[in-house]
């Protein structure tokens, strides 16, 4: 017997949701056959089978999430029997260490104030895996996170867990012990995201009620994050992509007929961002509380739309590839994520993000930006436009490039200079296509 355990999709993620199982019990399952569809919040993908066999039990429904190793399922294969028979035995123990949250709560009911403190001071809590946003919303709230009660997996503190004790903080703390002496607000939606209901006209309502996604609530999550951490502010540069024009013109059908597919705009836009972003590192950093970190390589996040939301997977070491091999990174990686084929490496580490909303008509945007980078940078359309060149009116190849970025690290003026040197690489482009 095999168990089928949930993976760790990244060094950061510490749960994932089984939106879906591809075979049911009793099928036969081949080895690295596609098993179970996952959501994180990283990366939406497929599991292979580790084994071939049965598919004997079900462990796990689907849309339900659980942490990391967790066994989902078993498969009745060849061998092995006793072997695995150990590890459910070794992964029993871990929701026990949730247990010390249950007892604590008797302290409560003791007259002395201070037999309050150990209530939220459950002492394998902070321990446990805690992912990145945690760590980032404790520290701009300023929370000790020994006293807050996880409700996650082996007593993991999840963001609700945060979201929840902020509410409960926010409120006059005139008696410490009434806190924990009401633990229904745990159950409560997160405050974050108010519901206002529907009215219809006439009071007749023509709807119809869907649950969100799991990745559309990933992306709920990440954008509203986004907008409560970052001061956003957004720049819109014209561009003249006349000269890119003409070269893409001249290469377009080479790049069809020699590797299998076309040449745009987007790579020369990544170019020339890497060319800015080596001058200006600021904007390939990050932030860590009142530390700046610096990043040395340049990972260029490509935002691609799927039938259900987006995904930003990563070009590595961008600084290090010529239009070639951005354009052939840029169309593997969007292939791959359409077909949900993306390693959970690859969508982590960014450092810089760009999204080419002009791909579908949009001229101008203003992108909200990908945790925790300080910048996105949106291409608009391409369009051929009337200009004002020398006292004459011209036509030209224009672009409308909009650089989002975070006020708390980088002012406007360095914001346009950072977008002046992206133009000025586009506009005076001199760098070989091939």
């Amino acid at each position: 017997m095999t168990d089928v355990v949930m993976p760790q999709m990244g060094e950061s993620i510490v749960e994932g949701t089984l939106t879906k199982w591809l075979k049911k019990p009793g099928e036969r399952v081949e080895r690295d056959e596609p098993l179970f569809e996952i959501s994180t919040d990283k990366v939406d993908t497929e599991i292979p089978s580790p084994a071939a066999g049965t598919l004997t039990e079900v462990l796990v429904e689907e849309g339900k999430t659980v942490g990391i190793n967790t066994v989902v399922a078993r498969i009745d294969g060849a061998g092995g029997a006793a072997a695995k028979s150990a590890a459910p035995a070794a992964a029993a123990p871990a929701p026990p260490k949730a247990e010390p949250a249950e007892p604590e709560p008797s302290p409560v009911s003791a007259p002395p104030p201070a037999a309050a403190l150990p209530v939220e001071q459950p002492p394998a809590e902070p321990t446990g895996p805690l992912s990145p946003l945690v760590r980032k919303m404790a520290r701009e709230h300023n929370i000790d996170l020994s006293k807050v009660r996880g409700t996650g997996a082996g007593g993991r503190i999840s963001k609700q867990d945060l979201e929840v004790h902020i509410a409960q903080t926010a409120a006059p703390a005139a008696a410490p012990m009434t806190q924990p002496a009401a633990p229904a607000p745990v159950q409560a939606p997160p405050p974050a995201a108010p519901s206002i209901p529907y009215q219809a006209p006439g009071g007749q309502a023509k709807t119809r009620i869907e649950p969100m996604s799991t990745m559309r609530l990933k992306i709920a999550e990440h954008m509203v994050l986004s907008k409560r951490t970052s001061a956003h502010v957004t720049t819109v540069h014209r561009v003249d992509m006349t000269k890119v024009a003409r070269l893409r013109a001249r290469f377009k059908e080479q790049f069809q007929s020699n590797y299998g597919f076309s040449l745009t705009y987007l790579p020369f836009v990544a170019r020339a961002s890497v060319a800015a972003l080596r001058q200006f590192p600021l904007l390939n950093a990050s932030l860590d509380g009142n530390n700046i970190v610096y990043h040395n390589e340049i990972n260029i996040g490509i935002a691609v739309a799927l039938e259900n939301g987006l995904i930003v997977p990563v070009i590595r070491n961008a600084d290090e590839k010529n239009i070639l091999g951005l354009q052939r990174s840029v169309v593997d990686l969007a292939t791959r994520a359409r077909s949900r084929q993306l390693k959970p490496d690859e969508v982590v580490g960014g450092t810089f993000s760009i999204t080419n909303f002009g791909s579908f008509g949009s001229l101008v945007g203003t992108p909200v930006i990908n945790q925790p980078q300080v910048a996105i940078m949106g291409v608009g359309t391409v369009d051929k436009t009337p200009v004002v060149i020398d006292d004459a009116i011209a036509i030209r190849s224009i672009c409308h490039l909009s650089l989002s970025f975070d006020h708390r690290l980088i002012d406007g003026a360095l914001a346009d200079q950072f977008m002046t040197k992206v133009k000025h690489v586009l506009e005076n482009w001199s760098e070989e296509v091939l």
